[in-house]
């Protein structure tokens, strides 16, 4: 899993049959360090059950978890899911979650 802000959205007219009524975001990496044992695995597009809106932090599932976020156990066209949408955070020496608290959070 990987924590990510919600950048934008992907709309497919002709899609897998295990994509259709599933909404599409594209998910940044949420990640301030620029070294070479932080590699980037973003831009991801995502599948999203619960309704993540733009500039969310949002927890990112892949793999079994990912499909499981569906109520799913088998072979599905989509590899990530949003398993989560973050309300606040705080990681000591890291700015991911400066100035950024979603609206009715704790």
């Amino acid at each position: 899993m990987f924590l990510g802000k919600v950048i934008g959205e992907v709309w497919a007219s002709r899609k897998m049959p295990d994509l259709e009524g599933k909404r599409l975001l594209v998910i940044e990496q949420v990640d301030d360090t620029d070294g070479p044992a932080a590699p980037k695995v973003t831009p991801v597009v995502a599948a999203d059950p619960l309704g993540a809106d733009m500039g969310e932090i949002v927890v990112v599932a892949f793999g079994k978890a990912a499909r499981v976020a569906f109520g799913g156990d088998g072979d599905f066209a989509y590899e990530a899911a949003i398993v989560g949408i973050v309300d606040q955070g705080h990681t000591p020496g890291r700015a991911w979650f400066d100035g950024y608290r979603k609206e009715g959070g704790s």
